[in-house]
């Protein structure tokens, strides 16, 4: 089981960085556990190139063998984990957790 992380605990863009690595290593485990014909750059993909919640669930689906709840659960939540920390070209090449401590430095 993976650690919860929660998106006020971000104090560095370092932070990001070693979370973002963390997640991509478990999306590759992920992936080869469910064996997946998908790779890690399908899912940094769709996530880069999102246009709308639609993109979260195909990335969702990358991972579905029709498995258990439990399993699902695990997915979705990594997903949304990879959703938060990696880059999405609405947002100009960053991620929802930069976009967060880029207003939190703003706001101190």
């Amino acid at each position: 089981m993976h650690s919860q992380n929660n998106f006020m605990e971000i104090e560095s863009k370092q932070q990001i960085l070693e979370r973002r690595n963390e997640i991509e290593q478990e999306l590759v485990d992920m992936l080869k556990e469910t064996e997946s014909d998908f790779t890690l750059d399908h899912i940094r993909d769709v996530i880069f190139h999102e246009e709308n919640n639609d993109d979260m669930m195909k990335v969702v689906a990358m991972f579905d063998r029709g498995g258990d709840a439990s399993e699902l659960s695990n997915v979705l939540e990594l997903v949304t984990d990879a959703w938060n920390y990696f880059p999405h070209k609405v947002l100009g090449g960053i991620s929802p957790a930069e976009v967060l401590l880029k207003h939190k430095d703003k706001s101190l």
